[in-house]
């Protein structure tokens, strides 16, 4: 019979942000098994906040482009989903975007409120053009865990051509 050693947990710094634990002996290829676990059960159980849902003026599907923009719209949606968010409510927030060429748009930019904070305001959107404008509404949810698109989806009824 294979005999197996208990590893022992050894506490080495702590605080209310983070902690360093030393678990020792382990079996080749334990520690990553069990770090990949316990990164996927702190990642589902974590609350956060996040932008969920993108409309922008006169644009009418994803592969759209907005004139005077250097990107597409999908570029722009996928810089959008770099934004971190910390919201201090639970309820779904609204947040806005006003910019007027010429401009690189970082998401310092969003016009928020008291209730949602922008923790990379650096974060870069996307390049408007002289004489360009774009106005666009952004929802912020808080959560935990996954959420699929198609149950965001129910939201759509808010808004005539959400992306």
């Amino acid at each position: 019979m294979i005999e197996f050693e208990k590893p022992n947990i050894t506490k080495i710094d702590e605080n209310k942000d983070y902690g360093v634990f030393v678990v020792e002996p382990l079996e080749r290829g334990y520690g990553t098994t069990l770090g990949n676990s316990l990164r996927r059960v702190l990642l589902a159980s974590l609350p956060g906040a996040a932008v969920t849902s993108i409309n922008i003026e006169g644009v009418l599907h994803e592969f759209d482009t907005v004139p005077g923009v250097r990107e597409d719209v999908m570029q722009i949606i996928l810089n959008v989903k770099g934004i971190a968010v910390k919201s201090y409510v639970q309820d779904e927030k609204i947040i806005e975007l006003d910019v007027e060429g010429p401009a690189e748009v970082t998401a310092g930019d969003i016009l928020t409120d008291s209730d949602i904070e922008i923790v990379n305001p650096d974060h870069y959107l996307f390049t408007i053009g002289e004489g360009a404008s774009l106005k666009a509404t952004l929802t912020v949810n808080s959560g935990r865990g996954y959420v699929p698109a198609d149950q965001n989806k129910k939201m759509m009824h808010q808004w005539e051509h959400l992306l």
